[in-house]
């Protein structure tokens, strides 16, 4: 059965606002201490994604579904370059950027990614 917890758009400027009631939402389900600081950086970092590469915004759900907590951000921007991977390694330590999905399949489960020039879906649970 799932449960929806939050249905979000969000743009530019409003990420912070996005991030907290991402947390207050998260903390209501039970995440606490890292799993939901991993949650939340997770969350943040493919919001500003969206924001960044994908047309300036998007929309946000959390849902509990099978003793989990999840997120989907979708955006309609350009969709990711050809050739990349989620098994790609994360730039050098000298590259500004492109660590936002590297960072989030480290930090949660179940990471899908559907990409197109019609936009961008993320899906991931919180670990």
């Amino acid at each position: 059965m799932c449960r929806q917890i939050l249905s979000q758009t969000f743009a530019r400027g409003r990420i912070t606002l996005l991030r907290k009631m991402v947390t207050a939402r998260a903390a209501q389900e039970g995440l606490a201490g890292r799993r939901l600081e991993d949650f939340v950086v997770a969350v943040n970092e493919v919001t500003t994604n969206a924001v960044l590469h994908g047309g300036g915004g998007g929309r946000l759900r959390l849902w509990w579904q099978h003793g989990r907590l999840w997120c989907e951000v979708a955006d309609e921007g350009p969709g990711l370059p050809p050739g990349w991977s989620t098994a790609s390694p994360p730039p050098t330590a000298f590259e500004a950027g492109g660590r936002g999905l590297w960072l989030t399949r480290l930090l949660c489960e179940q990471l899908t990614i559907v990409s197109g020039p019609g936009g961008t879906t993320v899906t991931f649970a919180a670990s």
